[in-house]
């Protein structure tokens, strides 16, 4: 990588991070921490207001990420991060649950990651490409961790909204990172049309990848339903659990290089397939870790899967979005990585849903059962993916090949 693509890369990265860190640090102590304000003695509706960022990040991904097409990456990411940093406030000053919903709603309409990673993809070049959204995938991953380090003694020392401003102060610091670090970003032709929206809804490899990220993040949502129940089995206390969970993140990014290569001899494809059938085999080994019933897990046997588990996830977070900046035209790319964001909110949503229906009506194993059913028809429906080629406007009947221009 370049000097310049480089610094892209980071302070992209970084932006992510800060912003990624504030949602994080809410998720082990919101359900818990909402029982003191006013209404939150109805479970319903305190996951109702947990899950309504995910619904307003699922409706304006897309358009947000149109948006970035026509007016500009960086002015529609401040914008969106203003937003965010508006709904970190509201939910900061909130004495009730429904201050708590509406802090949460427009947190989520502050949903800039389609204008990151397309800012990203236009700063960088594709044979690279793939790295660059490794370090956001690995700056996302690492915030997962970090925040269920410091969530729960945040929550001791200042509450929920304390954390919401942390949450706020870490959304202007990503602000200032992309007014004065961010490279500028280049200036795109709009009047040299390259394809059109309703193509790229048709485009079949694109599909792939949209479905692709959905059942991602529909299984990593279902598998943390039941995984820490499953380490309290095993006898680890749920304010140790991040003793497990850091170290299989941190060991799973030296597998990265493994992608790496694979990328630079063509064999994108086999890496993806490789990384699906990981995931999936991680879900039948917690599956049969769950059906052995009243036995105590080994906690070194759940750690190793959870490290197979976030190999496959970092290399399928750093693979797909960049396979879809390839398949997209440039005039189109925010809106395509707008429409992969946009199913990939949905997942988060979905996973957690979907999830604790299994657990009450099927128990742990149900979810997993569950779960590899997912990644099955996840592995047959990206069999036939040809990450090779750029998009075609032929009614989007390309497939990702609509020429020769190798990735």
């Amino acid at each position: 990588m370049t000097k310049p693509e480089l610094r892209a890369s980071g302070s992209l990265a970084l932006i992510f991070a800060l912003r990624m860190l504030g949602l994080f640090l809410v998720l082990p102590v919101f359900a818990l921490e909402a029982r003191h304000y006013a209404g939150g003695d109805d479970p319903a509706m305190v996951g109702l207001a947990f899950g309504l960022y995910g619904l307003t990040q699922a409706v304006f991904q897309l358009p947000l990420g149109l948006a970035s097409d026509r007016f500009g990456r960086k002015k529609i990411i401040v914008a969106g991060l203003l937003v965010f940093a508006l709904g970190s406030l509201v939910a900061a000053l909130a004495d009730s649950l429904l201050g708590l919903m509406l802090g949460r709603a427009l947190q989520g309409a502050g949903a800039v990651s389609a204008a990151v990673t397309a800012l990203l993809a236009d700063l960088t070049r594709e044979t690279v490409r793939t790295k660059a959204m490794a370090m956001i995938g690995g700056s996302i991953a690492l915030m997962f961790s970090l925040a269920l380090v410091l969530s729960p003694l945040l929550a001791g020392w200042w509450g929920l909204s304390g954390i919401f401003y942390i949450t706020l102060g870490l959304t202007l610091a990503g602000i200032a990172a992309v007014l004065w670090v961010v490279p500028p970003e280049p200036q795109r032709h709009s009047a040299q049309a390259q394809g059109r929206f309703a193509d790229l809804l048709q485009h079949p490899d694109l599909l792939r990848l949209n479905a692709g990220v959905f059942v991602l993040h529909t299984v990593q949502m279902a598998m943390w339903v039941a995984v820490p129940s499953m380490l309290l089995q095993g006898g680890l206390d749920k304010a140790a659990h991040w003793q497990v969970y850091l170290p299989a993140v941190l060991l799973s990014f030296a597998a990265l290089g493994r992608l790496f290569a694979m990328e630079r001899k063509g064999q994108l494809r086999g890496a993806l397939l490789s990384a699906i059938g990981l995931v999936l085999l991680v879900q039948l080994g917690l599956g049969a870790v769950a059906w052995a019933g009243g036995n105590q897990p080994s906690l070194w046997l759940l750690g190793g899967l959870l490290l197979l588990f976030f190999v496959g996830f970092n290399m399928l977070e750093a693979s797909q979005p960049s396979l879809v900046s390839r398949m997209s035209p440039d005039n189109l790319r925010g809106a395509a990585l707008g429409a992969y964001n946009t199913l990939q909110s949905l997942g988060l949503f979905t996973g957690g849903f979907i999830g604790g229906l299994l657990v009450r009506h099927s128990g742990l194993m149900g979810v997993f059962v569950g779960t590899a059913v997912l990644c099955v028809l996840w592995l047959v429906i990206s069999w036939p993916l040809q990450p090779v080629g750029r998009y075609s406007n032929t009614g989007g009947s390309g497939g990702g090949r609509g020429s020769n221009k190798q990735s």
